[in-house]
């Protein structure tokens, strides 16, 4: 059983920073604590740097089967181990839908096969599959996704009685994508007939705006208020939205709970001049002030994880006009660079980070000994360098649809070991072929 000891790190952990070393055993954490040794262990000397759980980012779509021009379970999650994500939940919107059992068994077939991270994957709710949302076992995988909201896959649920019975059907999380539909299409038809088929790419947050986000997403909350449902909502993106949630109770107590996405962190409509098309996002980036109510929520707790709703479309494909462009974009690999970017900034702190990024996760979808540096859980680690300043280029973007929103961006961290059960799955910039990822399990009862 291999074994390795890294020393001399910084480790972020549960609210604490603490200088010591970490020992791995095989797939596990076999000890920490200060001046390990062992006469047959590896020893990595990381020399001060950080040391944190593996990030676990509950949202991304990593295109397979079927849109795999975009990017593939291989080719994505390779991606995300360069930017310290060592779990992920990929999301039903691929063709096929995620919409059976069967269709679910078969991503996890693929996940087996390919994926370089930890895996698993979210059911799809529709409104014609409630009886086989019903034999889905707790414990299958990560959730259930509804898309309140039309996006890519059009996989929107509208059925309101269908709703509630999907709410009151399923233990399971019930992760959704918040914007009314209804005012969508009527704020479309009006730039419309302002612009024709040429809408500016500033019109975005306008049309798919600020009320069709709380409309939705306030339907969503009380509806789980009425039915005693688990609802996470994804990637808020309005100041409005952040008075349906609550920082007054634990997490693990917390019923409803709220996820915001690094590019609602990071981006405003003033980036809208300069990127473009580049970040189309559904919702969309918004202004300035909803970006700064989103960041008080995330540090008062309202807001209880940070994700990337990773996305990829190839350059042919954005660089269409408003109305061809796909929303969505690449973010697995520079979610840890850009948050480190704000930590360093005065921001956030990084004991936060890891908090919203692995321990939040862990506790909201009840992922079984992952997500915190303790003795006996899986080795799933990051090693993050403070000060290693680097460009985001072409020659460094490992998205297969290569390119990135954040092109021509320097950050000023950079990871440099990320293990994935016991495994040195990225070593300063080299990927392992060796793929050691496994399926997700829960403690659910």
């Amino acid at each position: 059983m291999s074994s390795t000891i890294i020393k001399n790190a910084r480790i972020v952990n549960e609210g604490t920073i603490t200088e010591g070393d970490l020992q791995v055993e095989g797939e596990r954490i076999l000890r920490i604590g200060p001046s390990l040794s062992s006469p047959t262990a590896r020893v990595i000397d990381i020399d001060g740097k950080y040391l944190m759980p593996g990030i676990i980012d509950d949202q991304v779509h990593f295109r397979e089967p079927g849109l795999t021009h975009k990017g593939d379970i291989y080719s994505e999650s390779r991606a995300a181990l360069a930017g310290g994500i060592t779990t992920y939940m990929e999301q039903p919107n691929t063709v096929p839908q995620t919409t059976t059992i069967e269709k679910l068994e078969e991503k996890f077939r693929m996940g087996a096969r390919s994926s370089f991270a930890n895996y698993s994957f979210l059911f799809g709710g529709t409104n014609d599959n409630l009886e086989e949302l019903k034999k889905l076992d707790r414990n299958a995988c990560s959730g259930v996704k509804l898309f309140l909201g039309s996006s890519t896959g059009n996989m929107l649920v509208d059925d309101e009685v269908v709703l509630e019975q999907i709410f009151s059907n399923t233990e399971m999380v019930i992760s959704a994508h918040c914007e009314d539909e209804t005012t969508i299409r009527e704020n479309l038809e009006r730039y419309r007939e302002k612009y024709g088929d040429d809408i500016p790419i500033k019109c975005h947050p306008l049309i798919r705006s600020e009320e069709a986000c709380y409309l939705s997403s306030s339907k969503a909350v009380a509806l789980a208020e009425k039915t005693g449902a688990r609802l996470h909502v994804f990637h808020l993106s309005t100041g409005k939205e952040m008075s349906l949630f609550t920082n007054e109770i634990p997490l693990e107590e917390k019923k409803i709970t709220a996820e915001v996405c690094l590019h609602h962190l990071w981006f405003s409509d003033e980036d809208y001049e300069s990127r473009g098309t580049h970040i189309k996002w559904n919702p969309a980036v918004k202004k300035a002030s909803d970006r700064k109510a989103l960041w008080e929520a995330l540090l008062d707790g309202k807001i209880d994880v940070i994700a990337t709703d990773h996305a990829p479309h190839t350059l042919e494909e954005k660089d269409q006009k408003y109305l061809k462009a796909p929303s969505g974009g690449p973010l697995v690999q520079h979610l840890l660079p850009a948050m480190m970017e704000k930590m360093l900034d005065g921001k956030i702190s990084v004991e936060m980070m890891v908090t919203k990024m692995c321990h939040n996760p862990a506790i909201l979808f009840q992922i079984k000994e992952r997500g915190y540096l303790r003795e006996g859980y899986y080795a799933d680690l990051t090693v993050v360098d403070p000060s290693d300043p680097w460009q985001v280029g072409k020659e460094n973007i490992l998205y297969k649809c290569g390119w990135s929103p954040f092109e021509g961006t320097g950050f000023r961290s950079r990871v440099t070991h990320t293990f994935v059960n016991g495994h040195l799955a990225f070593d300063n910039g080299t990927i392992s072929e060796e793929r050691k990822a496994k399926r997700l399990t829960f403690n659910r009862p």
